[in-house]
């Protein structure tokens, strides 16, 4: 069995490690597997199975081009084209989708092939970008203009972000249009949550199945480091955050609220953190920069005492089950489908999205000892979950 698989990135950060997680399961199972990736780099062990979509010049024109026109997915037409041979010529059984936002492909060119090749396709939604009519979060405005028809985006400047037009309503009947015109698409949601939205959206009319993302225990477990040494937080109780994007809708607030609070023996460390973005807080937070690096990350999870997901609008959680698998108890928001992955062994559900209630849901889980945080984690193996995709595939066939 042949296997396309298509994301914004390739082995990096969490979608493009889900991608490359999957294909190490597809060529352990003696499959082949295909990468189509669309902008930065890709760790050398994967470079002999993934391709690039299109090339720099074309990813920040595509950029441009959709913070001008709101026109995320209808640009990189020659970079889509030439992809399109690729396709044809690697020939698969399968073609697996993931994010298609990310300034790097063209929805109508490849949705017309899709269409016309007839060939299986599967769809993991990693957000909500699929069907609106332009952002990839929208709980946080409360908006449901997606479920009959997106206007007047109340998140335009958010990631796609458009500086002067709002093309929501006519990307939202374009997407509609293409995205339901395949006869062979099934939807993969890593939540019960947002399968149920999905259902709710025009995808609806399609099988929508939810997988939960895998993580690698042989990598995410408890590891020693120098962490507190490097950063002189010996005597300090870490609270950690871990994002490969930070904004508000991911709590930021909230933890610079919690990073000046009186009691000085706490320490807010969060990571993912860019230089522009550190600007905008506190010196009291503790900023590393975005690491690609799976091993210091879990070095980073194990070192902290605490690890907080304030999220808004989480399609799984990925983290706060990385967390727990290098033996780390957390503390969650209550909203969409973070709480799905946190049990009373692993850690706690914050009732209220506010300074006074996550630290007082803090002092619980540090009173507490936690002995079966990993157990958590461990429904979540990565060959176990990724297998599913082969079943799904096989089925699919």
């Amino acid at each position: 069995m042949k296997v396309l698989e298509i994301n914004s990135v390739c082995g990096i950060r969490s979608t493009g490690r889900i991608c490359t997680d999957i294909a190490d399961v597809l060529r352990k199972e003696g499959h082949d597997c295909l990468v189509a990736y669309g902008r930065e780099n890709v760790p050398d062990k994967y470079k002999e199975i993934s391709y690039r979509i299109g090339n720099n010049m074309s990813v920040k024109t595509d950029a441009f081009l959709t913070r001008i026109f709101d026109n995320a997915g209808f640009n990189s037409k020659k970079a889509t084209k030439e992809f399109i041979s690729k396709i044809k010529e690697y020939d698969p059984d399968i073609i697996h989708l993931h994010n298609l936002h990310g300034y790097y492909i063209n929805l109508e060119i490849l949705f017309k092939y899709l269409k016309e090749s007839k060939k299986p396709v599967i769809w993991t939604l990693h957000d909500c970008w699929a069907f609106t009519g332009h952002c990839s979060h929208y709980v946080t405005k409360g908006c449901e203009r997606w479920k009959t028809g997106c206007f007047s985006c109340p998140k335009k400047k958010a990631y796609p972000g458009s500086l002067i037009f709002d093309n929501s309503k006519k990307n939202y009947k374009k997407k509609k249009e293409l995205f339901t015109s395949l006869e062979n698409l099934t939807i993969v949601t890593p939540s019960e949550w947002l399968a149920r939205e999905a259902r709710a959206s025009f995808l609806g009319k399609y099988e929508v199945i939810a997988i939960p993302n895998g993580v690698n225990l042989e990598t995410f477990k408890p590891t020693a480091s120098d962490f507190r040494g490097k950063y002189h937080l010996k005597d300090k109780k870490i609270i950690l955050g871990v994002a490969t994007a930070w904004s508000e809708g991911k709590g930021l607030k909230l933890f610079s609220e919690l990073s000046q609070q009186p009691d000085d023996s706490y320490k807010v460390v969060l990571v993912g953190i860019t230089p522009e973005f550190g600007k905008k807080l506190p010196d009291s937070i503790l900023k590393i920069p975005r690491t690609n690096s799976i091993e210091e990350l879990a070095e980073i999870y194990t070192t902290a005492d605490v690890f907080l997901n304030l999220g808004k609008a989480e399609t799984m959680g990925l983290t706060t089950v990385e967390a727990m698998a290098c033996g780390t108890p957390v503390v969650t928001s209550n909203c969409t489908a973070v709480p799905e992955v946190v049990t009373p062994d692993g850690g706690v559900v914050a009732e209220e999205l506010t300074a006074e209630c996550i630290m007082e849901c803090i002092k619980e889980v540090l009173s507490k000892e936690y002995k079966n945080t990993r157990s958590n984690a461990e429904k979540y193996e990565k060959n176990a979950q990724y297998m599913k995709y082969i079943e799904l595939y096989k089925k699919c066939e």
